[in-house]
């Protein structure tokens, strides 16, 4: 073979691989990731806040209803009555017959013990005096149920100018017109006489209603 003709058989095999090169390889901007189609990620829905709410301290109740009302406990707690509570007398000094008094809260529940007991003496007219000033009702002794308070009842010595009982009877005070049914307790040689016997304010310990 001619020295011409091998020349041109070698450029036409590299002419030939040139254009298998172009035909079959990725372009530029394939290979630069440019020219194809945009690869994109899913955007993940945006979730709003969730509305706050402010803390509350521990211990701490709210101040009031969402109709308003108060929030005092001792809101709707009404006032002891004899339907409310039993009733006992025990005798707490001989020499001048005077007798603990003490009520119990038997309902199912809490109720005010206002003022000082209503005290009346067997068959006879009137009633123990009041003795010392009574708490007003904002501060009043609150009986849940089962507990007690106490009062004093005063007696006096046989000077001949009244007479022995042997029972009381008992309303509470309630501040209404409320009718009561009188709670009565035996008072063996209880000595009534003019002006003599008195009877403290309840209060929420027996020492205190012996010693007023």
């Amino acid at each position: 073979m001619s020295t011409v003709c091998r020349a041109a058989a070698v450029l036409a095999a590299v002419t030939m691989s040139a254009l298998a090169l172009t035909a079959c390889g990725p372009t530029g901007d394939d290979a630069a990731g440019g020219a194809g189609k945009p690869t994109t990620s899913p955007t993940k829905p945006t979730t709003p806040p969730k509305p706050t709410t402010p803390p509350t301290s521990p211990g701490k109740k709210p101040s009031g209803g969402s109709d308003g009302s108060s929030a005092d406990p001792d809101h709707a707690v009404f006032p002891c009555s004899t339907f409310d509570v039993t009733f006992a007398a025990n005798l707490a000094e001989s020499t001048t017959s005077s007798y603990l008094l003490k009520i119990t809260n038997k309902s199912a529940k809490a109720c005010k013990v206002l003022g000082h007991p209503v005290v009346t003496f067997g068959d006879l007219d009137g009633q123990a005096t009041e003795r010392g000033a009574a708490p007003g009702i904002e501060d009043a002794i609150r009986l849940e149920p089962g507990q007690s308070a106490y009062a004093g009842l005063m007696g006096g010595t046989n000077d001949g100018t009244g007479r022995t009982v042997h029972s009381i009877a008992m309303t509470m005070n309630t501040e209404s017109d409320l009718e009561q049914t009188p709670l009565t307790a035996s008072t063996p040689s209880l000595y009534v006489s003019p002006a003599r016997n008195s009877v403290t304010a309840w209060v929420n310990n027996a020492e205190d209603a012996l010693s007023l």
